[in-house]
């Protein structure tokens, strides 16, 4: 069903639809907010929060104010209306996300005030466990604290869309059975397609769809294939498996570029990240083999994006179902979180 386009009328669908990348740990260097502008994104969501604490958050949360303020083609998305704004008059929507729940502290109040600044989305852990519940890379699986029940309320009344991304199988099981509103993996792919520790599961990828939220394709390497340079195919086939599974409207992107990926990073500062990030915890061996971080070929940067809209015409996605994975999808949740 739906409208059919020549794999030729790619440029031209990819210009018009709405483009929202979920997770953009890349702009942790706001200097890149222009390779998303080139490749056509509508809104993207910066990591403006991770392992960090309230005070550092909130002064990362002021420069991006600032910076906001300074560029005109810039707009802060807090409802989902914004992000149609940010299609019609040409600008980069901003999308706040924490990767994990650490600037919250032990005080859920925060939570309101980061709604105020315009957090839209919050993970609750970053692969290893915290306040809220044990992360993905964690050696227990021991589900959501009594804090971390209580923050999944406390998201849900501040309209702040609930991430289940690196956080581990019972906590995300807990986490949606406990939330009244949609909540996503902003960026995760199907273990079934490529077995990484860091991949979820048929039935987190069900139960996720069943809250009527969605599960946001991921392009680092190491989740996408075993080979160093995943193909752009490789990319889609999680994909097609993810709409075969739950369908088309529980599927979006969260591409997830990284200040450490190739071509951003010289080889040597790859390699410090990296094994900065082993010696923390945070990442463990098993799941992130060392850089180079070639992310799927054609997509290798946010710059490149067209080339998704190019080859899902040619694998056969009609361009209704191109728009949702590309943005639409997004918005729903959006919507049915923030509201209009």
């Amino acid at each position: 069903m739906g409208e059919q386009l020549a794999a030729g009328d790619w440029k031209k669908l990819h210009q018009e639809a709405i483009v929202v990348d979920g997770t953009c740990p890349l702009l942790r260097r706001p200097e890149f907010v222009d390779w998303y502008i080139e490749g056509g994104a509508t809104a993207v969501a910066p990591t403006v929060g991770s392992a960090a604490s309230a005070g550092e958050t909130l002064r990362n949360l002021g420069s991006w104010l600032h910076l906001i303020s300074q560029r005109k083609d810039l707009l802060l998305v807090k409802k989902a209306k914004d992000i149609a704004a940010a299609k019609s008059t040409g600008r980069l929507g901003l999308i706040f996300h924490f990767q994990g729940a650490d600037p919250v502290e032990n005080d859920l109040n925060l939570v309101d005030v980061y709604k105020e600044i315009g957090v839209g989305m919050i993970q609750l852990t970053y692969n290893v466990k915290n306040r809220v519940g044990d992360g993905c890379e964690e050696r227990t699986d021991a589900g959501l604290s009594r804090f971390g029940v209580d923050l999944i309320k406390r998201l849900n009344d501040a309209r702040i869309v609930v991430d289940c991304s690196h956080t581990g199988y019972r906590t995300t099981l807990d986490a949606i059975k406990y939330s009244t509103r949609p909540v996503v993996f902003s960026h995760a792919n199907p273990r079934m397609v490529h077995g990484s520790p860091r991949n979820i599961l048929d039935d987190q990828i069900k139960a996720v769809a069943d809250t009527g939220g969605l599960v946001g394709m991921n392009g680092f390497p190491a989740f996408v294939a075993k080979r160093r340079k995943p193909t752009l195919d490789d990319f889609i086939d999680h994909m097609d498996y993810c709409v075969d599974m739950i369908g088309v409207d529980h599927v979006a992107l969260g591409i997830d570029y990284y200040e450490g990926q190739h071509p951003v990073a010289p080889r040597q500062e790859a390699l410090r990240m990296y094994r900065a990030s082993i010696a923390s915890g945070r990442w463990s061996a098993q799941s992130y083999p060392p850089p180079p971080y070639h992310y799927p070929s054609g997509i290798e940067t946010p710059k490149t994006l067209p080339n998704l809209t190019k080859r899902l015409l040619e694998r056969g996605y009609k361009a209704a179902d191109i728009r949702k994975v590309l943005g639409e999808n997004w918005v729903r949740v959006f919507k049915s979180v923030w509201g209009q």
